[in-house]
């Protein structure tokens, strides 16, 4: 089950097309789900257009209009809706229960894609077992390829589980991005590194993580891109080719250190292409 999160903004409209292509692609029926924390307008300053009722009918008419768009995509998808009364972060934890990943648009009109860039590190993407996508409502054509960003550590494991399945589903190719930095103290005067060294070491952690999923999808084509620099600008430069960026929320190392932190407030922000936030 894909969940879509929507409240009528131009970016859940996107997150729509997306995620009903997604479902399309991997087999899954799609979920539209609209929230509204009706407790706010009940208080008494709120103007009396708010009122429940109206809110009432607001959430059906979002969802109609999302239900269509998703079936003049993709008729072959089984669609259903569903308008719960709640705020958006917590209703889309409850939603992840049975889902295989949750889709939601990069801004929107104070539902969940309003919320989204101030709460999906802290409350979505960091407490729910499944992948939270963010889309852009930027349309772009199609590139073939897709970026993970990866680390040296186990914990990258399931982004990149996630980003082979994407790859091979869709026919894209697999940029496996791996940026690092040299420590601190590599810059005494008394350290002497070998960079032909540091470079063969971080070529290796690459590989090292890349072993399994290769046997286990022999049909994607990998590209290894191992760099010295700053991991967010990296991968945001990366996502500029790329139809899907996927990111980790848990690990350590240069890039692991980072996820649930500059990745989401400086990647989110300046990313080309949809991200995908895959919890360790």
């Amino acid at each position: 089950m894909i969940v879509v999160g929507v409240d009528g903004s131009v970016a859940a409209r996107a997150a729509v097309e997306w995620a009903v292509n997604d479902a399309f692609r991997m087999k899954e029926p799609l979920r539209i789900v609209h929230a509204v924390a009706r407790s706010p307008y009940q208080i008494g300053r709120f103007p009396s257009s708010a009122s429940p009722d109206t809110l009432l009918r607001e959430g059906q008419r979002i969802l109609r209009e999302a239900l269509a768009l998703a079936r003049e995509r993709r008729p072959e998808v089984e669609v259903m809706t569903a308008d719960i009364e709640g705020a958006p972060a917590q209703v889309l934890r409850e939603q992840a229960g049975d889902a295989t990943e949750i889709v939601l648009g990069s801004r929107g009109l104070g539902g969940f894609a309003g919320a989204l860039l101030g709460s999906v590190n802290t409350h979505v993407a960091g407490r729910v077992r499944c992948p939270v996508v963010v889309v852009r409502d930027d349309h772009r054509p199609v590139l073939g390829e897709i970026v993970v960003g990866v680390d040296d550590s186990p914990q990258s494991e399931p982004a990149l589980a996630y980003a082979f399945r994407q790859a091979e589903v869709r026919g894209s190719v697999l940029r496996v991005v791996h940026a690092w930095q040299l420590p601190v103290h590599a810059f005494a005067p008394e350290v002497v590194y070998g960079m032909d060294e540091v470079r063969i070491a971080q070529y290796q952690v690459v590989r090292d993580r890349l072993e399994t999923f290769r046997k286990d999808y022999p049909l994607v084509t990998v590209v290894e891109d191992v760099q010295q620099g700053q991991p967010v600008e990296a991968l945001t430069d990366a996502s500029a080719r790329a139809d899907l960026l996927v990111v980790g929320s848990h690990g350590h190392g240069a890039l692991g250190a980072m996820l649930l932190g500059s990745v989401s407030r400086g990647v989110l922000h300046h990313v080309h292409c949809p991200v995908a936030i895959v919890r360790a």
